[in-house]
């Protein structure tokens, strides 16, 4: 796989106090009583100035900042980790820029199938889902299984019914459906001379062109037609009495195939938290790399072995530039450090902390 220009020794990072900056300050150490911190991120990839408009800019950073309000607001209250990442994961989803829940990518058979999981970083309980196609919030069913049932992963048909019957919004498969997603599988099954499928039921008719070549108008709200980056949201969080946790929602790859799933929902690769290791990760990127590298629990591996949580974070992603991979993670330590790593040329992300202003970057060579 081609590398950005920047490549994995172009990791980027950003911290919520400044004892990072010292490089000083031991993974496993807890934050003062009553201190919290946050970060989010929506995708990484070859996110470059020249193909983000200024109006899809400021779009895509009025999204990241929503979405950190969420988790803000419960954890500034005094609410857990786990609602906070939960609560900022949903409004993520609930945002057609991104590539979860409203905003996910087609299969090549012309569905939606998407995967998220969730884990508390005191207990190490985790739970994932995958392949939904009908459960308005993955993130929702994947705490749902957490906490009421005794099981870890739940997939497909059987995933989608325990969240029906626990009462979890369930709508019609045309709730996912965006035009320049469908348009980016039209293109993908062309380039591979496979058939294209018929558009879902319900879906709105597709758009007219002024003429033969001329290209179709996408909304604005809707992700780019030439998007060039993995599409996964997650957020960490620390709450004020010393939690961590992490969680994370995809809708996978353009054209997957065969019921094909990623990092997300295999705790340890996309997803891991864990209080004694010394971190709270998710991850986004080219999935497989990530599940081979075990990314996400190898990063708390190192926190636990005395490595700064930064160094964790950019010794993994280096690790799955080496496999050939591209992508990034986000991760939080219980002493509030925010640490953001990635090989590629951008990374949708935020952070905010109760010693920190909200801080919203794009691009990989923005400021720390």
């Amino acid at each position: 796989m081609q590398h950005s220009a920047l490549g994995f020794a172009r990791a980027i990072a950003f911290g919520v106090l400044a004892a990072l900056a010292a490089g000083q300050v031991q993974a496993q150490d807890a934050a003062p009583q009553g201190q919290w911190a946050l970060a989010l991120h929506g995708g990484a990839g070859v996110i470059e100035r020249a193909s983000l408009s200024p109006e899809r800019d400021a779009l895509y950073r009025q999204g990241l900042q929503q979405a950190l309000e969420a988790g803000q607001t419960v954890l500034a209250a005094g609410g857990s980790a786990l609602d906070a990442v939960e609560a900022t994961v949903r409004v993520l989803e609930d945002n057609p820029l991104f590539n979860a829940g409203k905003g996910a990518v087609f299969t090549s058979a012309g569905k939606n199938e998407l995967d998220a999981a969730i884990m508390d970083g005191t207990n190490l309980n985790a739970a994932s889902v995958a392949g939904l196609t009908r459960t308005r919030n993955p993130v929702r069913a994947a705490r749902a299984v957490l906490e009421q049932s005794p099981h870890v992963m739940l997939i497909g048909e059987g995933a989608e019914t325990f969240a029906a019957s626990v009462g979890l919004e369930q709508v019609a498969p045309a709730y996912y459906f965006t035009e320049s997603r469908w348009q980016a599988l039209e293109k993908a099954l062309r380039d591979r001379g496979q058939p294209i499928p018929a558009r879902p039921e319900g879906a709105p008719p597709a758009p007219l062109r002024a003429g033969p070549a001329a290209p179709l108008a996408f909304n604005l709200h809707e992700a780019p037609l030439d998007e060039r980056k993995f599409g996964t949201v997650g957020a960490v969080a620390l709450d004020q009495n010393g939690r961590i946790a992490a969680a994370t929602s995809t809708g996978g790859m353009t054209a997957k195939r065969w019921g094909r799933v990623g990092d997300v929902p295999v705790i340890g690769a996309g997803t891991y938290a864990s209080n004694a290791d010394g971190c709270a990760v998710s991850a986004t990127g080219a999935g497989e790399y990530f599940i081979r590298a075990t990314v996400a629990r190898d990063i708390c591996h190192g926190t636990a072995g005395g490595q700064s949580l930064q160094a964790a974070a950019e010794a993994e992603i280096a690790e799955v530039g080496r496999l050939g991979g591209d992508g990034g993670v986000i991760a939080v330590a219980p002493d509030g450090t925010v640490a953001f790593a990635m090989n590629t040329s951008g990374m949708y992300r935020a952070t905010v902390s109760s010693t920190s202003a909200p801080r919203v970057a794009i691009y990989a060579d923005e400021e720390k």
